[in-house]
């Protein structure tokens, strides 16, 4: 389960887990998006531009950065929206590239809803020789506490043989 808003303390960072770029995730980002641009599917194509063979989406890396985060329990079942995101792109992503993503809380602040609070994070995703691909920011709405719903985490031990 995620950390909720209180949780989070300006300063803190994370790493994320390794992530390889497979052509699998290049054909799905494909298919979800509509987005077949032969710099991204076609080789042939690709090794004739200024990139020199094929990369990955670039809109791909943001959804991995989120992913990655998810795997460190950060936000799964805890935010509540995404409110803007701002990124850009230094190098592209290719095949083959192992990625992780490299976390710092920015901003913690109220806001109106007493059961939620805003947190900024900043994603710098580097490659498997630390090299920078991508950089942003993300502005999230955040539960204060655990949603009641929750099924997932560490589970408190009980006496009852029946758990």
């Amino acid at each position: 389960m995620g950390r909720v808003f209180g949780e989070f303390k300006l300063g803190q960072r994370f790493e994320t887990p390794g992530r390889t770029i497979t052509e699998a995730d290049i054909a799905g980002f494909a298919g979800i998006t509509g987005d077949y641009n032969p710099v991204h599917t076609d080789e042939t194509f690709a090794r004739a531009t200024g990139f020199g063979s094929r990369i990955a989406h670039g809109p791909m890396g943001i959804g991995i950065a989120f992913g990655l985060a998810s795997r460190l329990d950060l936000i799964d079942g805890t935010v509540v929206a995404l409110l803007g995101v701002t990124w850009d792109f230094r190098v592209p992503m290719r095949p083959g590239d192992t990625i992780r993503a490299l976390i710092e809380v920015v901003e913690t602040r109220d806001v109106k809803q007493p059961d939620h609070g805003l947190v900024g994070l900043t994603f710098i995703i580097v490659d498997e020789t630390g090299k920078t691909l991508q950089e942003g920011s993300a502005r999230l709405l955040m539960r204060r506490k655990q949603h009641e719903k929750a099924r997932w985490g560490p589970v408190e031990s009980t006496d009852s043989p029946d758990r």
